[in-house]
């Protein structure tokens, strides 16, 4: 029988924090809610001792960190740190050694996956699941058992440089990623860390800190509806408040969210932990504070229990002593600390000994960040079918940009050097060799300066090959390490969402040799590319994609991998057009719907549309798939929506049908659509396969500006499509009636399901150029469908069968593409423009 009950794993857990609070004094209590740091302790990769001996003495401390550690030294120096807390402290309490992970441990060795914005872009959340199980290898082998990770903020500012480290622009994306991520770190032994806690992704001028300001209802519904899905689902420990301020509250000491919705709401039993510094920031950036002593007390007052790379902790003893605090409060913090640590197993197993077999970079990590890559990667824009190359019509390409030598990793990863990535023109080169491919490369310009001396350069090596792939995009530091250079990322934020420095020239001059040209956006953000769009025939992106980067991109470009991914952010024409997000409220893309241009101004805008260049879950494949037999169903409080996904191209390929809501008339004004289910699937060709998307009735839910969460009864539109602006099926179901709401009566019924296309009709016209000389040989094609459907005759005119609300796509070699929608008109005339005149 132990002597000391905490000691005893025998015994409930709050037994134990209950018996090790009491044995503990206030300076003890007080380390355990304050954190050790790297400068601190180690003397570039060295622990020094007497450091620690003369910062702890005999007391254990909360938490340590090593970030500019080596893998390797990592591994060695956490384990010298914890065997000092555990065996030359009075009470033996184990420290929680911590790591950023956003997509792969911040030490020297270990895997590097794609960022956080590539992952939400392969539209498959089990891949979330996976990497996180994969980097608890890498950290358990390196003796870290806390990741500051995931990062769920909803992003709804694309100049903010913080774009990257999240999934994407939709609420429930964020949560469907971070349940899994979490998932697979609570599986694996290592304690998640949500982040950042409050309305963060949408700072004022899109700048990194800079305040939030919206109702209740918009805070609990977009911005912390990831944190509650993941807190009321899993026994997540920890959670991390923003810097940011909301409402002119600092998040860091607002006792309505740190308190009320986090804990009395919501439940939550772990820790708060303050993102670095920012309790010193209520004093000497929110102005909130007198000095770091009142920073202390409104922050432990309002909920927020550890303190991390400030002193300001280090004053509760005194404000205590003056009865400016209680000592309830601060037992409360501690004890919520104690629990998390026993609950993941720190007091018996402190050195993770049970995970002694993980191996740092392994062969199956390295297998998985490829595999996100691949299916990361979105096509936006194929015409004519230019991707994916055919080695056996060409004999040279063009590798062009400061994208093209370089690799991409993203923030926080301990690397930007290609020693440790394999960067596109690698990738090019290493899948070309030996197969009669001559690989001309130019650098053209850099990322950032408006230098365009080599831009002669590019188009030389661009005429003297048969296709030109041009690299181009930004680039983020890496943490605690290399700073310089950087675009993206933490606290690099742009006021334009233009391609900085020499960019957009290099793009254009090598468009203007007439060799034909593939934009590959390498990016952590989303850019204008309005120009780009309408000119070039082929444009990629690929977010940050880890160390395999290059490779992937190759398998890519020349087909052996068809791209997959769907847009996790919309792409915005300017950054005057913000904000851009699909989910926006029915009064805010304009009234008079008059777009003007300079030649025709209008209204709303005047000399643009609020329409975005591409939007949220758009993306591409090399083969085509077709929708049919739509069937809405609501059962057991949940909707069933079925529907059938044929591959009717040539190439195996995923699909990600996607399923969006929109509440018909309510209270309050409600998005147009909000995403409420999809799924991943491969098919090959010709394969055909009936899914089913399904979503539970609370997910119907609306917060008022009272706080008040609730199901309004009335009709919900069920919409079905490829993308949030391409729906193909629209279906209303009836939820409860419009009088007194009473779970008890709810009456539900569903509409017959009913596609958006209309009847069959035959469709004619005449093609003709801004001269009126008719076009021959035009390609017209369902957009809709994917399908092909004829050509122009010698006169220009063409004749087909179409649906009433086909979308329908005319283009030829030399002519603009244009798009006509069948109304009940059987006359059709279509007006081309020449590409060359257009320029």
């Amino acid at each position: 029988m132990y002597s000391q009950p905490y000691k005893d794993s025998r015994l409930p857990v709050d037994i134990r924090v209950d018996d090790l609070l009491g044995r503990m004094t206030l300076e003890e209590k007080i380390a355990q809610i304050r954190h050790i740091h790297s400068w601190d302790i180690f003397n570039d990769q060295e622990l020094d001792e007497e450091k620690l001996q003369k910062l702890a003495g005999d007391v254990a401390w909360g938490f340590v960190e090593g970030f500019p550690l080596t893998g390797e030294n990592c591994r060695l120096h956490m384990r010298r740190i914890q065997e000092y807390m555990v065996n030359k402290t009075r009470l033996g309490i184990p420290v929680f050694t911590i790591a950023e992970a956003l997509h792969g441990s911040v030490h020297e060795g270990s895997t590097i996956y794609p960022q956080n914005i590539a992952l939400g872009a392969t539209f498959n959340p089990s891949l979330a699941y996976d990497k996180a199980s994969k980097i608890s290898e890498d950290l358990h082998y390196q003796g870290i058992r806390q990741i500051l990770a995931p990062c769920v903020d909803v992003v709804r500012d694309l100049r903010w440089g913080r774009v990257e480290e999240s999934y994407g622009e939709d609420p429930f994306l964020n949560a469907m990623f971070a349940c899994q991520e979490v998932k697979g770190y609570l599986d694996n032994g290592i304690s998640p860390m949500l982040k950042h806690f409050g309305p963060h992704g949408n700072p004022s001028g899109g700048l990194n800190l800079a305040s939030v300001n919206c109702g209740i209802g918009e805070l609990h519904d977009i911005y912390l509806q990831p944190f509650r899905k993941v807190i009321t689902s899993f026994p997540i420990q920890a959670v991390m408040s923003s810097y940011n301020a909301w409402n002119r509250f600092p998040v860091s000491s607002s006792h309505y969210l740190l308190t009320e919705v986090l804990r009395e709401h919501w439940g939550f039993e772990g820790y708060v932990y303050a993102d670095w510094g920012a309790i010193d920031m209520l004093h000497t950036f929110h102005r909130t504070a007198v000095n770091s002593a009142e920073a202390a007390f409104l922050a432990v007052s309002a909920g927020l229990d550890v303190e991390a790379a400030s002193q300001c902790y280090a004053w509760l003893p005194e404000i205590l002593q003056r009865g400016m605090v209680k000592q309830a409060i601060i037992d409360k913090a501690v004890r919520r600390v104690l629990m998390a640590k026993f609950k993941m197993g720190l007091f018996e197993d402190p050195y993770g000994e049970r995970w002694a077999h993980a191996q740092m970079h392994s062969d199956a990590s390295v297998a998985l960040s490829r595999k996100i890559a691949d299916e990361s990667v979105v096509l936006l824009k194929n015409e004519g079918g230019l991707l994916p190359l055919d080695l056996s019509k060409i004999s040279s390409i063009a590798v062009i940009g400061p994208n093209a030598q370089s690799v991409q990793f993203g923030d926080y990863s301990w690397s930007r050097s290609t020693e440790d990535g394999i960067s596109p023109l690698e990738g090019i080169l290493a899948y070309t060799l030996n197969r009669g491919i001559q690989v001309n490369y130019a650098l053209g310009c850099d990322l950032m300066s408006n230098d365009e001396s080599g831009i002669v350069e590019a188009q030389q090596v661009a005429r003297k090959s048969d296709v030109a792939v041009v690299f181009c995009g930004s680039s983020s530091a890496s943490l605690a390490r290399d700073y310089k250079g950087a675009n993206c990322g933490e606290g690099f934020d742009l006021s334009d969402l233009s391609l900085t420095g020499a960019q957009e020239k290099l793009i254009q001059a090598v468009y203007a040799t007439g060799t034909p040209v593939i934009l590959v956006l390498v990016t952590g953000k989303p850019f204008a590319i309005s120009w780009e769009k309408l000119h070039l025939p082929s444009i990629l992106v690929q977010w940050y994609a880890g160390e395999q980067e290059g490779a992937s991109i190759a398998d890519i470009l020349f087909g052996k991998v068809n791209p997959s991914g769907r847009l996790p952010v919309s792409f915005p024409q300017s950054a005057g057009h913000l904000p851009v997000f699909y989910n926006y409220l029915p009064s805010d893309k304009g009234f008079y719907h008059q777009p003007g241009t300079l030649d025709k101004p209008g209204r709303d805008y005047v000399f643009s549309s609020p329409d975005v260049l591409w939007a949220f879950g758009y993306g591409l494949s090399y083969t085509q798939f077709e929708y049919s037999s739509p069937e809405i169903l609501l059962r057991n409080d949940s909707v069933y929506a079925f529907v059938t996904i044929k591959n009717v191209g040539e190439r195996t390929g995923m699909d990600v049908p996607q399923l969006y809501v929109r509440d018909v008339v309510s209270s309050i004004e409600t998005p147009v659509r909000q995403l409420k289910a999809f799924q991943k699937i491969e098919l090959s060709s010709k394969d055909s396969m009936r899914i089913v998307l399904a979503f539970p009735l609370e997910e119907l839910a609306l917060t008022d500006e009272n706080g008040n969460s609730r199901i309004e009864p009335g009709e919900f539109e069920i919409q079905i499509g490829k993308s949030s602006d391409y729906i193909l099926f629209k279906e209303v179901i009836q939820v409860g009636d419009r009088g007194r709401w009473n779970w008890g009566e709810l009456s539900r019924q569903v509409k017959k399901v009913q596609s958006c296309l209309g009847k069959n009709m035959k469709i004619g016209g005449v093609v003709r150029d801004i001269q009126a000389t008719p076009v021959e040989g035009v390609e017209i094609l369902s957009e809709s469908k994917g399908n092909f459907l004829g050509y122009t005759d010698t006169n220009g005119r063409y004749l087909i069968h179409a649906q009433q609300g086909e979308c329908l796509l005319f283009r030829k070699k030399g002519y603009l593409q244009e798009k006509a929608k069948v109304t009940d008109e059987e006359f059709m005339p279509i007006v081309l423009r020449n590409d060359k005149f257009d320029k």
